[in-house]
């Protein structure tokens, strides 16, 4: 039998002829000098664009009702409250009470020294 001719199979680039290390390419501009800036550094820094207005979540009241199913809530603070119910009765009290919690909830009160907005 003879030797066949082998194709290199798809998606694959022949072997580098080389025995070299890879080198970097010139600089953009052709001054020749390779161009080296680390990878995920900012080459200037400004400001961030997404500040908003200083307002975020603090509390949170989820509530899911499908029409025809058994209603479900969820109560959560920044304070630590985690709090769920499910069914009519429940979910209306969690309501209630997560309503309450805004005046309890050191998260929400304001605090003294602090300008009125």
């Amino acid at each position: 039998m003879s030797p066949s001719a082998t194709s290199p199979l798809e998606g694959q680039s022949p072997a580098a002829t080389g025995s070299g290390p890879a080198e970097p390419a010139p600089a953009a501009g052709g001054s020749g000098a390779p161009k080296v800036v680390a990878e995920g550094v900012p080459t200037a820094v400004l400001p961030d664009p997404q500040t908003g207005d200083g307002r975020h979540i603090v509390a949170m009241l989820h509530i899911v009702a499908p029409y025809g199913a058994t209603p479900s809530a969820t109560s959560r603070c920044a304070c630590g409250r985690d709090r769920s119910a499910i069914g009519h009765r429940r979910v209306l009290a969690l309501i209630a009470d997560h309503e309450a919690h805004r005046t309890t909830c050191p998260h929400h009160t304001p605090q003294e020294g602090r300008a009125a907005a």
